[in-house]
């Protein structure tokens, strides 16, 4: 069976409401927070989570 992990916000460290498994691969992800109510990018692959930064207009 494949391992699975809720996805956490990067922000608040809190449980969104997303999970993934190991095989799952995800780029430009807009990953939203129902605690602290704030979007964020991220890539995920093999269980690892980057943060992808905004360039500030």
């Amino acid at each position: 069976m494949k391992q699975t992990e809720w996805l956490l916000c990067p922000l608040c460290g809190n449980k969104t409401r997303n999970k993934i498994r190991e095989d799952t691969v995800l780029k430009n992800y807009p990953l939203y927070c129902p605690k602290c109510k704030q979007e964020t990018l991220i890539d995920v692959k093999n269980l690892q989570i980057t943060v992808i930064k905004e360039p500030d207009a």
